[in-house]
């Protein structure tokens, strides 16, 4: 059991774990809403500001928007919002690179981060948001409530909690974070700050790993002046694409048929890209139409079709859905014509310490046969374990211990219903527990690019308004009133 009440409010509170993107997002929607007066909105985030999170609380130069600037805006009415807001605030300054061939803007990650952060600053002043900047380490339910306990002191009672949690870590190929523990240059996760300090400039570099953390990888080790052989790994050997040399409207209808068949909707989506090549557009027009139609397609889909989606044509969706930007695409594509990176595909037979070095032997899948390498460093970027997204927690563990939440079943995130509530062990919709953001992707499909994400959060906070407007009416509008959780 927690121990006493440290802070929390009498008035009914909403608690959002995750100040990231998407939990800013559904705390200024909330603050907004007429619905939620009377309501204090509580988001514990350790971080100092809301709204960045793993992807924009990020100082790196080379790590920039994957998608164009003027396609960022967090309002969906006004679509023009960051390109004037970097406008009024003289940004992108100091990076001529930011400034694509291709004439769209790309600026360092950072600026989109205090973008966010200041559109939700005045909520924060005016005492309408409180930013419990904490790590929540600890949640119960009590009666009607949840507790919520951050790791500096502070308790929070909660009407209704929303997990905005960010992915999990990356999880390293079995075996090989048992070999490389305490190796000085193994980084199993590129994110954390200042992780690749560690990488010299002349070492023999393995990634493991050919996403989108990957070319941040590359990009941010070549701006630092890194010039040694750079080796990217994985079962596929797939790497990020670039966008396209121009802009092109959406290409394709994937809605209007409801598809039932992974399989059938595969080979529709081949057929559209003919057809799309011999009108003179690329694929990347008829991804951008199967992204935006996603959540539709998704739905249609059966769980079986849904699995068997992610099992095998997931790797080759997220290498062209999430592009890279032109600039670090430049960085990538120089490196392989120049043969000093190089990505391979297959598995790892057989990995060693040797003295500082790291001995690989990789198993190629293509070429067959075996190859064997030397490194110096070896960075981890599988992406997310999303399958270990209870035990990434102790809080979420516990909650799905106690039955609350439940992995979903196509292995994305946390289960949840078509309203976004959590999905308990027995399948039932927890009605004051929410789960927003990419966790939620197993039920919403296509929840990663940034409009979607935002669309989302303000689904998630007009779902919660309406659940506040419902318990005003359901007590006659009388004052809330709440005993402190229970010692």
């Amino acid at each position: 059991m927690m121990d006493a009440v440290d802070h929390y409010s009498t008035r009914p509170t909403v608690a959002i774990i995750g100040g990231g993107f998407t939990g800013a997002v559904v705390a200024a929607h909330l603050a907004r809403d007429r619905a939620m007066d009377g309501w204090q909105i509580a988001v514990f985030e350790p971080r100092e500001r809301l709204g960045c999170g793993l992807a924009y609380d990020t100082a790196e130069p080379a790590h920039r928007v994957n998608v164009p600037a003027a396609r960022m805006s967090i309002d969906p009415d006004d679509p023009d919002h960051f390109m004037r807001w970097l406008e009024f605030r003289g940004e992108p300054r100091d990076d001529p690179e930011a400034l694509a061939r291709d004439g769209h803007l790309y600026p360092a990650r950072q600026l989109f981060g205090r973008y966010v952060a200041e559109a939700i600053a005045p909520f924060l002043e005016h005492g309408r948001i409180a930013h419990h900047r904490e790590r929540v380490i600890a949640v119960e339910r009590q009666g009607a409530a949840w507790a919520v306990r951050g790791d500096g002191g502070t308790l929070s009672r909660a009407d209704v909690l929303v997990v905005a949690t960010t992915h999990p870590a990356p999880e390293a190929p079995a075996g090989i974070g048992a070999v490389l523990a305490g190796h000085p240059r193994y980084v199993p996760d590129s994110t954390e700050p200042d992780a690749l300090d560690r990488i010299r400039s002349g070492d023999r570099v393995l990634i493991i790993g050919t996403g989108l953390t990957s070319a941040d990888v590359f990009a941010t080790l070549r701006r630092r002046g890194h010039k040694g052989p750079i080796t990217a790994f994985s079962r596929r050997g797939l790497r990020s694409r670039g966008h396209a040399d121009r802009a092109q409207d959406p290409y394709g209808d994937f809605v209007s048929r409801p598809w039932r068949s992974a399989a059938e909707l595969l080979s529709q989506v081949r057929r559209t890209i003919l057809d799309a090549e011999a009108e003179g557009f690329t694929w990347h027009a008829v991804l951008d139409a199967l992204r935006a139609q996603g959540g539709e397609i998704w739905r249609n889909l059966p769980m079986t079709e849904r699995r068997r989606l992610v099992r095998h044509v997931r790797p080759f969706w997220d290498v062209h859905r999430f592009r890279v930007a032109p600039q670090i695409d430049a960085v990538v594509s120089a490196g392989l014509r120049d043969g000093d990176i190089r990505v391979l595909a297959g598995s790892i037979a057989h990995i060693a310490r040797v003295g500082k070095n790291v001995a690989v032997t990789f198993r190629r899948r293509r070429a067959g046969g075996t190859e064997e390498g030397e490194f110096d460093a070896v960075v981890i970027t599988t992406g997310p374990a999303h399958r270990s997204i209870l035990q990434s927690q102790s809080w979420l563990e516990s909650l799905g211990a106690a039955g609350y939440l439940r992995p979903d079943t196509v292995g994305l995130g946390l289960a949840c219903s078509e309203t976004s509530r959590a999905l308990d062990s027995e399948g039932r919709e927890v009605d004051d527990l929410f789960v927003a953001g990419p966790l939620a992707r197993g039920t919403f499909g296509e929840l990663m690019g940034l409009p979607q994400v935002n669309d989302h959060a303000i689904f998630v906070a007009a779902q919660i308004a309406a659940l506040a407007q419902a318990r005003r009416v359901h007590r006659g509008a009388r004052p809330h009133s709440a005993a402190a959780p229970a010692g």
